[in-house]
């Protein structure tokens, strides 16, 4: 890897050909990198594959497109501008200005309930944790909705394979990328952490159970994750077949449907699965979602968690206080309601339900119900994670509990996604702005610099800071992240001996 002299800093060279970047904000930035062949046309539905050599410079000053998805004002995935295609493999690099090698590299996977999020989404510039962590930040998009995330195998025909996983295998793909590339960018190929929140999340804890993704990363960081997020089999092909009766597709023809059917009209059928199907015929899950499919992911992530198999990296996991609230406010997926937690016990584990719900004093109210269904798919898993890993690998958990006054007004509290502004710190624009309208914000940024010097320490480190105790299944020490941080020992406990033998849908 050379920094060329004609242009200092901005044209690095890469495994595929030269790019240019450009001086942004203050740090070096690089957008729209090419990380795999375009996965369309033949590659459709397929494993990710190189990206072709170019000869010329690359101009690397513009975002690649998103994944095709339903489009949103919520600054966090493909807004009314965005551009969007199925050709979407494509990375972005922030550097500090100065040159000087290496640095700590931090990776982020956007979330999106694997339907939606891109790396060019404001919510998610990298500027401050640069500028303040003196790292390397990656951003990338991946493959979303049924062209990431379903299993089409059985549709399969000696003309036309079908592979599965896509999603994940595309963010192996990205960080084998910055494994062969970010040496030239001024980071450490040696010390790389990934971090994300909710899809990116999940994305995380189900790569540190994906035999081809060892060693390509040594940190992991994972912000609300649902670990269970994952099926199979049985739920994957049930919810295949159901996206292809909303397309009005047969069985005969699905091949060469799948093959040619337009992105628009795979994500309209998907939001539809997604959105309305799922979460009444089997609440608490994903249609969407990585499979276990004995190959790529050999095991589920809990049961590879807890036989010791997942990659021994260090962990910081945890989860906001009030995961549910802010999808029974304003994306109704989750058991949220009464008939879904009992459908979903009824699916699962009828045998526990009145003594989780018995853990709830109140229930069926709707806090407590709201409570109920963000455990089950959030905190619940996120503490098996943490107890099973603990036994193998350095553990920290956390409970985020700052709520801007907005979301208190909103009636949705420290709810799911409230922590993003928090770790890149930007409460000057998008939701952090939306967020700190109704005042709080000095508060707010204060809680945000603490969480994310935590996130820079772990990544600088492997220890997320001095007077933070590591995670075991006898102390459950949890930092708890609030106008005023505490450490506590085993919170929730009456909860969580109550949910004791859960296994949800795997």
């Amino acid at each position: 890897m050379s920094i060329t002299t004609a242009q200092p800093n901005l044209t690095v060279a890469t495994t595929e050909g030269l790019v240019r970047g450009t001086v942004l904000r203050g740090v070096r930035s690089w957008r729209g990198i090419p990380y795999a062949a375009p996965p369309t046309g033949e590659r459709r539905l397929r494993l990710p594959q190189p990206a072709a050599a170019w000869n010329d410079v690359l101009d690397a000053t513009r975002y690649g497109p998103a994944a095709p998805q339903v489009r949103t004002r919520t600054g966090l995935g493909a807004g009314p501008k965005t551009r969007m295609d199925e050709d979407c493999l494509t990375i972005n690099v922030t550097a500090p200005a100065e040159t000087a090698a290496p640095r700590p590299v931090l990776v982020y996977f956007h979330g999106g309930a694997f339907t939606s999020g891109a790396a060019s989404a404001p919510a998610y510039d990298g500027t401050n944790l640069v500028l303040r962590g003196d790292v390397v930040y990656v951003c990338m998009n991946y493959r979303l909705g049924a062209l990431g995330f379903m299993d089409f195998r059985r549709y399969s025909t000696p003309q036309r394979a079908f592979d599965v996983n896509l999603g994940l295998a595309d963010q192996v793909a990205a960080l084998r990328w910055v494994q062969r590339n970010i040496a030239g960018f001024g980071g450490d190929p040696g010390n790389v952490t990934v971090f994300g929140e909710s899809a990116g999340a999940m994305s995380i804890t189900a790569l540190m159970c994906v035999p081809s993704a060892r060693g390509l990363f040594h940190r992991a960081f994972a912000q609300s994750s649902a670990p269970a997020t994952a099926y199979g089999p049985g739920l994957p092909e049930k919810w295949a077949a159901s996206l292809l009766e909303l397309l009005g597709v047969d069985e005969a023809g699905a091949a060469e449907a799948l093959a040619r059917i337009p992105a628009e009209r795979l994500v309209e059928a998907t939001q539809r699965l997604t959105r309305g199907i799922a979460p009444e015929t089997d609440p608490g899950t994903r249609a969407v979602a990585p499979v276990v499919d004995g190959h790529f992911l050999p095991l589920h992530p809990l049961d590879a968690f807890r036989t010791g198999k997942a990659h021994p990296v260090p962990l910081v996991i945890g989860n906001m206080s009030r995961e549910g609230a802010l999808f029974d406010r304003f994306e109704d997926i989750l058991p949220t309601k009464p008939e879904r937690i009992e459908k979903m016990f009824a699916r699962t584990a009828p045998e526990l339900q009145d003594q989780v719900l018995a853990a709830y004093p109140g229930y069926p109210r709707k806090h407590q119900a709201v409570d109920v269904g963000g455990d089950a798919v959030f905190w619940l898993p996120s503490v098996q994670v943490a107890e099973a890993h603990s036994a193998h690998a350095p553990v920290w958990s956390y409970r985020f509990d700052y709520a801007p006054t907005m979301a208190r007004i909103l009636g949705v509290g420290a709810t799911h996604g409230l922590d993003i502004p928090a770790v890149f710190g930007n409460y000057d624009s998008g939701l952090g702005r939306l967020l700190t309208l109704a005042g709080g914000k000095s508060t707010a940024v204060a809680v945000g610099n603490r969480f994310r010097g935590a996130l820079l320490r772990f990544a600088r480190t492997g220890r997320p800071g001095p007077l933070w105790p590591g995670y075991d299944s006898r102390s459950r020490t949890t930092k708890v992240f609030d106008a005023t941080d505490l450490i506590v020992s085993d919170p929730h406990r009456a909860r969580r001996l109550a949910w004791n033998g859960y296994r949800g849908y795997r």
